[in-house]
């Protein structure tokens, strides 16, 4: 079957998602055909009214009996997914209708060969390109880039506010790792897509992020960002990853 799945995951995130709704179906109508979106807690879903004629695609809907990690949330919407693409959307992303339909070039880019993530351009609200391209996850780059402001020197892993997979390269890692509760889990998923012999591939369109780093702001977060930082730096993936970098020349401290 082909098509594009996408998995939204709404955390008290109702008028983010109502937004992000309308221009997937203004923008991306003819590139979606089904959205899954997942209630993580209960919220009232009133502001959900389909637009004049309905929606262009299927709308799935699903209510948490208890709140879900990221991974687990979209591992669920998208087991089993029949489309030959699958859409990680965080309910914060906006989409620019100046870019015409970002889902369609998200596609057009997993579609090449050899290609295993796609992902856009992510830019703030004043259209400053944001850090969601990084290289890997060592305690120097951490230090480098939250105190020293640098600048990545290689695109290891994606941020995955919004990024879409073949459907078969995603059955094939299992998605995400549930381990990670919240945070890292796209760094694995990108470090267990290459090792595979896939690509980060990006795509020529651009997209809102307007989300901001929790772990910053609140002591849970933190404590899950800490957490997920040590279970990915003992993972076998994330040794591999190293050693394989070194192995190309670059320097991984």
């Amino acid at each position: 079957m082909d098509g594009l799945v996408v998995s939204i995951v709404s955390h008290g995130h109702a008028q983010h998602v109502a937004g992000l709704l309308r221009q997937l179906a203004d923008c991306c109508g003819a590139s979606v055909s089904r959205v899954v979106l997942t209630l993580n807690i209960p919220e009232p879903d009133l502001l959900l009214a389909p637009p004049p004629g309905g929606w262009p695609f299927a709308l799935q809907l699903v209510r948490n009996a208890a709140p879900l990690g990221f991974g687990a949330n979209h591992n669920r919407a998208l087991a089993g997914a029949p489309e030959r693409f699958v859409c990680v959307l965080n309910p914060d992303v906006q989409l620019l209708p100046g870019e015409g339909d970002a889902m369609a070039a998200l596609c057009r880019a997993a579609a090449g060969a050899g290609a295993g993530i796609a992902y856009p351009v992510q830019v703030d609200a004043a259209g400053v390109e944001q850090d969601s391209r990084r290289e890997l996850t060592t305690p120097l780059s951490l230090l480098r880039r939250r105190l020293l402001r640098g600048k990545p020197r290689r695109c290891d892993w994606v941020n995955a506010a919004c990024v879409v997979l073949p459907t078969a390269v995603w059955h094939a890692v299992a998605g995400f790792d549930e381990r990670f509760f919240m945070y890292c889990e796209d760094v694995d998923l990108s470090l267990r897509v290459q090792l595979r012999g896939w690509r980060l591939v990006p795509a020529p369109v651009r997209i809102v992020h307007a989300g901001q780093c929790a772990s910053s702001r609140q002591w849970l977060h933190f404590k899950w960002h800490v957490q997920s930082l040590w279970r990915l730096w003992r993972s076998p993936g994330y040794a591999q990853a190293r050693r394989q970098l070194r192995q190309l020349g670059h320097i991984v401290p």
